[in-house]
């Protein structure tokens, strides 16, 4: 004991903290600006400041990443910590852009699709680009302007004569290390498992912090090409298990089979929400065709689009699957190879003719692979249209229907029965070609008594010149291209036998002080009310959340069903439900026949999900009660949350294995071996 006593007084502390501050600056302004940059970015996107989890979790990432540096000469450091400083930066800044449009984190996964962005660049530029994007900038500035004033003051010859490289790299490394094991030792098993699975990104970057979630994604992001080999057996378990679990017996009910035979068109009417079909300005509708064809068809007026970053080919692929998006890219760029059940291929066996047409260029989200893929017979594209007036980014809408009436009336004389799917264009952000949409001014008119006491007509600006006001006028114009296409098929005859089907494919991402303009706006005193008001409506997260909801009616000419249907409903719901009409199914349909089930739960890609009772936010694991005579228990949030992780863990099986295929295949096999 006396022996181990006196070593330990004869130990000299060889580690010199002050020195090491001292010769360490560069690496210490690199390390803290990063660190800021990254709480920086999580209050100005998720909002969360005070979580210690994310700022530990970076703050080890950064170690990690910063302590090759010393492999190099103090003086030549800086170029290492300047490529650093750059990339992460970067990561910053695009990250937060594409926060501001898809209220979601940017993925290596998405690189390919982020290529779309290219021809919509316009687009990006005027409604996602904001100064606040480019505050991160000022962290690789302060790192060179350090470096600078450095050697001014000969710091590095100092340096150079204390600092052993290989010591600092190790020591550094092992710091962001254990910094790393004891912060995963404190996560619980749900958050662990939300880590792995990676489908709500904002839940990771709240909780995880901005680097460790790159860092995630770009593991996740190759995972796929290992996984695809090596847990094809697992996910054929789980695909099996699942539908086995959710065997349903085929319910009929009084719309079996209404519409068996007849020709169906799809109207995919780019970025109309809902709520612009409750909206008159001056006593004028915003989409007077709209709800007419709504109070005469069948209204679905709690319908939800389900896309993630894929946006309008997200919802192409649901409505024709009844499967999820994928939460690692997109299926129209990522996954167009892999074999899927769809609508036009479902109706081609019963003898219909499928075809597509959109007045954009055809590579567009890969439609001219993927629209092969799903079914279609002929995807008409530009190329097949006379471009005589363009709004947007193509052939503007009333064209594009006036021109497809005629494609239509040739394919209806060649096939007695057909399937066909319009997408719209003109109603695309970023809502700015005002002199090309018509006059509907979103004013508001008032009498007033003047200063003389007369009555006078009085126009207060409401709506001009906002983001929101500008896109009203492209949705009126949108609905009067949509009333001249139905009345176009009447003279040409072709509303015989023919059922239209209108769907908005997502919501306009307009911002949120627009709606508040909207819904809280004083004519008499041209201001806004205050949020004292009793009249005054508050719109939080939960209120825009639940106002994306988008348009779905269901009309015949020959049939008008005049129903609305307030049963809460998702995209994936559209196959099932036509397949009820129509005399079709999917045995790999996630969706329900809307008329056969009694409390259907609508699912978004980030795990949130929606119930006739509750609106579950998944990130901040609470929810908005929407029916005051629910009781929402815990066992009630558990069910349905299984639900949501099992229907998009089986989604995302089906794309990634390509398990459709293969499983024909297999019975191909069997079936030769038997023989």
């Amino acid at each position: 004991m006396r022996r181990l006593t006196d070593l330990l007084k004869n130990i000299k502390l060889k580690f010199n903290y002050k020195q090491y501050v001292r010769t360490n600056i560069l690496f210490f302004t690199t390390t803290f600006s990063l660190l800021i940059n990254a709480i920086l970015i999580r209050i100005m996107t998720v909002g969360n400041f005070l979580e210690v989890k994310p700022v530990v979790a970076d703050f080890a990432i950064i170690l990690v990443l910063l302590s090759p540096a010393y492999l190099l000469k103090p003086k030549k450091q800086i170029i290492y910590f300047t490529i650093i400083s750059i990339l992460m930066t970067t990561i910053c800044v695009i990250n937060s852009m594409y926060f501001t449009y898809y209220s979601s984190f940017a993925s290596v996964s998405l690189i390919s699709t982020s290529l779309q962005v290219i021809n919509v660049a316009e687009a990006v530029t005027e409604n996602v680009m904001q100064l606040r994007d480019f505050i991160y900038l000022w962290q690789p500035i302060v790192v060179l302007f350090v470096h600078f004033n450095l050697i001014k003051k000969n710091y590095y010859r100092i340096v150079e004569k204390v600092e052993k490289g290989k010591q600092r790299l190790l020591g550094t490394f092992i710091t962001g290390l254990v910094m790393i094991g004891i912060f995963f030792s404190t996560l619980t098993a749900l958050e662990i498992g939300r880590f792995s699975n990676q489908w709500n990104r904002e839940f990771l970057v709240m909780k995880f912090g901005i680097y460790t979630y790159q860092l995630n994604d770009i593991v996740r992001s190759l995972e796929p090409k290992i996984t695809a080999a090596f847990g094809y057996d697992e996910a054929v378990r789980e695909i099996r298990q699942y539908y086995e679990e959710n065997k349903r017996d085929i319910k009929t009910n009084k719309y079996t089979n209404i519409f068996k035979g007849k020709n169906l068109l799809m109207i995919h009417a780019e970025s109309i929400q809902q709520f612009v079909m409750d909206l008159t300005f001056n006593g004028e509708e915003v989409t007077p065709n709209l709800n007419k064809l709504a109070k005469e068809g069948m209204f679905f007026s709690n319908f939800y689009s389900q896309v993630g970053v894929g946006t309008s080919s997200d919802t192409e692929f649901t409505l024709s699957t009844s499967l999820m998006p994928s939460t690692n890219g997109t299926v129209f760029v990522s996954y167009w190879d892999r074999e899927y059940i769809t609508i036009p291929k479902l109706l081609k066996e019963k003898g219909y003719y499928a075809f597509s047409m959109h007045g954009n260029k055809g590579d567009m989200w890969n439609r001219l692979v993927m629209h092969k893929e799903l079914g279609y017979d002929r995807f008409f594209n530009r190329n097949d249209y006379e471009i005589d007036e363009v709004i947007g980014f193509g052939l503007s809408d009333k064209s594009f229907f006036r021109q497809s009436i005629e494609k239509i009336k040739t394919i209806s004389n060649k096939h007695s029965k057909y399937y066909g799917t319009l997408i719209m264009l003109s109603n695309h952000t970023p809502f700015d070609d005002l002199d090309k949409y018509g006059e509907f001014p979103v004013d508001y008119k008032i009498n007033i008594v003047n200063e003389d006491g007369i009555e006078e007509e009085i126009t207060r600006p409401y709506m001009e010149g906002t983001s929101m006001g500008n896109y009203l006028k492209s949705v009126h114009y949108a609905d009067a291209a949509i009333g001249e296409f139905i009345a176009g098929l009447e003279t040409e005859g072709l509303l015989k036998d023919t059922v239209i089907v209108i769907y908005g494919d997502h919501d306009a991402r307009l911002p949120k002080k627009d709606f508040i303009r909207l819904y809280n706006y004083d004519p008499y005193t041209d201001t806004m009310k205050d949020v004292n008001d009793p009249t005054y409506r508050s719109f939080d997260y939960y209120e825009y959340e639940l106002n994306r909801k988008v348009p779905l009616i269901i009309w015949s000419k020959e049939k008008m069903l005049k129903t609305e249907v307030s049963e809460m409903m998702g995209m994936y719901d559209v196959l099932p439900t036509l397949g009820n009409m129509f005399d079709f199914r999917s045995e790999y349909q996630l969706g329900n026949d809307i008329f056969s089930v009694d409390n259907n739960v609508v699912i978004f890609p980030n795990g949130n999900w929606l119930t006739k009772d509750i609106y579950y936010n998944n990130q901040k694991q609470e929810f908005k009660l929407l029916n005051d005579s629910a009781v929402v228990s815990q066992e009630y949030i558990n069910k349905f949350s299984k639900i949501a992780y099992d229907k998009i863990n089986v989604s995302n099986n089906i794309i990634l294995f390509d398990y459709i295929r293969k499983s024909k295949e297999t019975e191909k096999l069997l079936e030769t071996y038997k023989n």
